[in-house]
């Protein structure tokens, strides 16, 4: 990445006055930089979105073929158009390595939140209203947009479940599941895969949770929020970003507020409740055993072990999710003896 280019295409001058913040890097391989610049500049502030060397590769896995556009450029256009806050492109310089963008701020709704436990429901509520406008204004998929020739499929939601059983069921204790456990567990991820592949479908954010969402004021609106990192946008389970927002591994909101904010986004959406809420566990299960063997790989693969304390909170998810759900007995039994410290106690 040459900086010195960026700022000549983006401020007509070679950068003298400038100065460059890295931010602390997370799970990406994407790596980000804030840029204040002199008085007179426009803008004052932006960010350097610095990308890998295969930049059009995703940190997650995602179904299609390879992109022919960078995801991020391509789902934030189509974003953009449908009237939803998302950070503007002040220079596309993909060949040299680098986006410039808006600088929207450090404000994470994470930490909002965590400020005001207080209005934690009202902070939610207004996620999830952002969340619905999102949902109708991109469904069906705008015609060009990427999410479109991406699907989070029977096989994708598969793989996500090997994954979990590679690092979060075998590398995190040391051990290889004996053959009868891996075909007892393969069997019942094969019946956990095809039920949410058979889910009503929607567009999907993939990551809509608190560290994803910046606010611009410190009032509890739709309208005060801003949506980040929607680059693996697919279509897949509708019921896939309330899952991802109200089961993150960051924040515990307490059981009673979650099933009222389900029930919420069920009416703005034009879900029956029920059938909200059996999505929502089925999806939970399945997005959280990915996570927490996520976090794992996260640190021995790519040496971050920053994610390591949300392990447990990770599968206390699934945990809870499955003391609710009906059926899938089969998985309750092969988790219990796979896991029985954490999941020990999910079949009664």
């Amino acid at each position: 990445m040459d900086t010195r280019s960026l700022f000549s295409k983006l401020y007509g001058t070679q950068g003298d006055g400038f100065e460059i913040i890295s931010l602390p890097g997370d799970a990406s391989n994407r790596r980000y930089h804030r840029v204040i610049a002199g008085p007179g500049f426009d803008p004052a502030r932006a960010m350097i979105m610095e990308l890998p060397t295969d930049a059009m590769a995703s940190d997650e896995a995602v179904s299609g073929d390879t992109p022919k556009e960078l995801p991020f450029l391509n789902v934030q256009r189509h974003m953009a158009a449908a009237g939803l806050p998302v950070p503007r492109i002040y220079l596309d310089a993909v060949d040299e390595g680098a986006v410039v963008l808006e600088d929207l701020g450090d404000d994470l709704f994470v930490r909002v939140v965590e400020a005001e436990p207080e209005r934690m429901e009202e902070w939610y509520g207004a996620a999830i209203e952002l969340m619905a406008r999102m949902h109708g204004a991109m469904w069906p998929v705008p015609a060009g947009c990427l999410a479109e020739t991406r699907t989070f499929d029977y096989d994708l939601l598969r793989w996500e479940l090997d994954h979990y059983r590679e690092w979060g069921a075998e590398a995190l204790a040391d051990r290889v599941l004996d053959p009868g456990l891996r075909a007892a567990m393969d069997g019942a991820f094969d019946e956990l895969a095809t039920e949410i592949a058979d889910l009503p479908s929607g567009f999907v954010h993939r990551d809509y949770q608190s560290r994803n969402l910046l606010t611009a004021r410190r009032e509890p609106d739709a309208s005060n929020l801003r949506i980040i990192d929607f680059q693996d946008a697919l279509v897949g389970p509708r019921i896939y970003d309330l899952v991802a927002l109200l089961n993150d591994s960051y924040v515990d909101v307490p059981g009673d507020m979650q099933r009222r904010l389900v029930g919420r986004y069920a009416e703005l959406a034009g879900i029956d409740p029920s059938d909200a809420g059996r999505e929502f566990d089925l999806v939970t299960v399945q997005r959280k055993l990915k996570d927490g063997g996520r976090f794992v790989f996260i640190d021995r693969v790519k040496g971050n072990p920053s994610f390591l304390p949300f392990v447990d909170k990770s599968f206390g998810r699934v945990a809870a999710a499955l003391k609710r759900l009906d059926g899938h007995e089969a998985l309750k039994g092969a988790l219990s003896r796979i896991d029985p410290a954490r999941f020990g106690t999910i079949r009664g």
